[in-house]
């Protein structure tokens, strides 16, 4: 059982990484994108409103794709000043881990996922576009990123919650 567990934390883990490479790629093509605006600005005064709104854009898929990888490796945002205090062992911050992972990431996750699809399908029926002229069309497409980032971060959640779970167990062993 333990084996099966393990084996699932690793595809969970598989599928992080992988999310992360993807978002490698994004903030590199954020960085080039952001330049080519800036210098087509500076230098012959030609703004574009859909570079702008796909930098944006392209923000956003970072964010919201890069949350499960950076939850992953364990670089996401946690009051470290009791979390890495000396009365913290690595067990009660496996209990913190366990309980914060059932108590607030899945839920949470649970709740935006849920009421994200309404938000995704309304712009896709009404075939939403940008407000601003020559911005960009399909804002569908941005608004699925919502569930699926967060899809994403619940299938981690899901891994961090296992692994601490079975930190937990094989230390009540000793």
């Amino acid at each position: 059982m333990i084996k099966k567990i393990k084996k699932i934390i690793d595809f969970i883990d598989f599928i992080s990484e992988r999310s992360g490479y993807l978002i490698a790629w994004l903030v590199l093509s954020i960085v080039l994108i952001v330049v080519y605006d800036v210098s087509r600005r500076g230098l012959f005064h030609i703004g574009s409103v859909a570079l702008q709104e796909l930098q944006w854009h392209l923000f956003a898929l970072i964010f919201l794709f890069g949350a499960a990888d950076t939850l992953k490796q364990d670089e996401h945002v946690r009051i470290d000043i009791f979390y890495r205090s000396r009365w913290m062992n690595a067990r009660r911050q496996a209990w913190v881990n366990l309980l914060g992972g059932l108590l607030f990431l899945i839920p949470f996750c649970l709740l935006v996922i849920s009421s994200s699809w309404l938000f995704v399908h309304d712009a896709y029926i009404h075939q939403e576009i940008s407000p601003d002229a020559g911005g960009l069309p399909y804002r569908f497409l941005l608004k699925a990123a919502i569930p699926i980032g967060f899809s994403l971060l619940l299938l981690q959640g899901i891994a961090e919650i296992l692994r601490n779970l079975l930190y937990v167990i094989d230390k009540n062993k000793e």
